[in-house]
């Protein structure tokens, strides 16, 4: 009998009558492993840090009242972040921080006013930093050698209502190729004033995706050399991938026809 007929049956004996999807599947990948088998899934790296509540989100859509007919007003939830890490952070974590401290220090700057935090949730290291020194910041993890974080791989934007004064967050992800590491760097922003600095000096390759996050979150990024939309025309209004942005009820010119808004159409009782 081959290997892949242990596998089969060893799967088919872990799906007992009455087992839950999840329990079917944790099963079949520990009687996989016993069986010697190398094609399994993969384990998590790290564990899951407890998360911290920033923000109770009432409904799903930003609409309430006889406006919301999407089913889903009565929903609560809550938006959960992970906390600042304590030391030891673990393997490499200690010493690239460590290093980048040692820079800020020796370049006159206080380091806990440049960074704000670190967090080392599920195995990946994000270094939460002050957005007026994000350049700095890219600049000494990109040039020392013991750093070397020679690729930035974008940025991307998320938006948070609830995260008082910090709605906006700018994500940098970062991998360095001489050391085979990779890890992020995270900016925030009010909504009333969504600035932060461009790295386009530091890593050229970030300009289209500065430009991306403006178009879609409303994050402007001083001193991009051409900070123009990239999917929207030009004198579009507003951010799409923002949580505020409206779904529908959008004026559009459709010769004479109206769009009317969400809370005139129809409702739910």
């Amino acid at each position: 009998m081959s290997d892949r007929d242990d596998e089969k049956q060893s799967a088919a004996a872990a799906a007992k009558p009455g087992a839950t999807g999840a329990e079917v599947g944790q099963r079949a990948t520990a009687a996989a492993a016993e069986a010697g088998a190398q094609n399994i899934p993969a384990g998590p790296r790290g564990g899951r840090t407890e998360l911290e509540v920033v923000a109770t989100r009432h409904g799903m859509f930003g609409v309430e009242g006889p406006g919301d007919t999407s089913g889903f007003g009565g929903l609560v939830s809550t938006v959960a972040m992970p906390p600042a890490s304590e030391r030891p952070y673990g393997g490499w974590f200690d010493e690239a921080v460590d290093v980048l401290v040692e820079i800020l220090t020796e370049q006159g700057l206080d380091p806990d006013a440049v960074l704000e935090k670190v967090v080392v949730d599920r195995g990946e290291l994000t270094i939460f930093v002050v957005r007026d020194h994000i350049g700095t910041v890219c600049r000494a993890l990109r040039d020392d050698q013991d750093l070397r974080f020679e690729l930035c791989l974008g940025v991307s934007g998320v938006h948070y209502p609830g995260d008082a004064g910090r709605e906006l967050h700018a994500v940098y992800h970062l991998f360095s190729v001489t050391h085979v590491r990779q890890l992020r760097l995270e900016v925030t922003c009010p909504d009333g004033d969504p600035h932060v600095p461009t790295v386009v000096d530091v890593y050229p390759g970030n300009d289209w995706h500065e430009r991306e996050t403006w178009d879609l979150f409303g994050i402007v990024f001083d001193g991009h050399p051409n900070l123009a939309r990239t999917m929207l025309p030009d004198d579009w209004v507003g951010h799409p991938q923002r949580k505020d942005y409206p779904l529908g009820g959008i004026p559009v010119e459709y010769k004479g026809a109206v769009v009317p808004p969400p809370d005139n159409r129809r409702s739910y009782s």
